[in-house]
């Protein structure tokens, strides 16, 4: 980055079953960073031959499905390969990778090849992702949780909420961990996205969490009419019921 002006993006490729949220940390974490480049979005592989005997295979206890979290944390997932696989056996795949991440862009691909103008300028992370995260609401339908570690939750809720009162729902989810689901199991957020009313704003502000580093952003897109906030979590022992019943209760009376 001290070489100012010799880079249009940059891509960072981890290796094999690497934890891409560790990556995507570092652009919060890291001002120096932060300061110069923002991390556009999380894009991620699954080989349609073998996508299911990774992402169903079961660990041991407290471990997390490396291949099942790539997905949950991807804002574009390629799907590749799809010529050696039956229609069948894709669309397998597909509801797997819903049940997963319900909100992830899916791009089918042979070879690799994509149109680069569908993985690069993503602005997952930024305030120009509202209107996106908008229309994902309106058209995403809850699938069928195949996978069971890892799900998507979402819940949209009426009502303003204070700055102190959101950054503690999210602490108690994200860093103390004390939020269980029915079970005693405490739940685990791997990616969180979110619109909500706070009390003292005009503007739609987003939240975006990666594991237990999280992010407020105030966007310009002023409230019309009623406020409606709306959540989505990926994670493991998730509780849609409780997640919705605790925001509720954050919420200004």
């Amino acid at each position: 980055m001290q070489k100012k002006g010799k880079f249009d993006y940059i891509l960072l490729e981890t290796t094999g079953l690497a934890d891409p949220g560790a990556v995507a940390s570092m652009f919060w974490v890291d001002a120096e960073l932060g300061s110069d480049i923002y991390l556009d979005g999380i894009v991620s592989v699954v080989d349609a031959k073998y996508a299911l005997q990774h992402l169903l295979e079961e660990k041991p206890e407290g471990l997390v499905n490396e291949a099942a979290r790539q997905v949950a944390l991807a804002d574009v997932l390629l799907i590749n390969k799809t010529d050696l696989v039956s229609t069948k056996e894709l669309e397998d795949v597909r509801s797997v990778v819903r049940s997963i991440n319900g909100l992830v862009k899916i791009l089918e691909t042979q070879r690799s090849r994509v149109d680069l103008t569908k993985i690069l300028d993503l602005h997952a992370f930024d305030s120009l992702s509202v209107k996106s995260l908008q229309d994902k609401f309106t058209t995403s339908n809850s699938h069928q949780h195949l996978d069971k570690s890892i799900v998507t939750v979402t819940f949209e809720v009426f009502g303003n909420v204070t700055d102190e009162d959101l950054h503690l729902f999210i602490q108690n989810l994200l860093w103390e961990k004390n939020v269980k689901n029915k079970s005693g199991v405490s739940m685990e957020v791997i990616r969180l996205k979110g619109l909500v009313a706070l009390d003292n704003k005009q503007e739609q502000v987003i939240v975006q969490g990666v594991h237990e580093l999280y992010d407020l952003e105030e966007t310009q897109v002023k409230w019309e009419g009623e406020k409606l906030n709306r959540m989505v979590f990926i994670g493991r022992h998730l509780d849609k019921d409780i997640l919705k019943q605790l925001f509720e209760s954050a919420l200004k009376r």
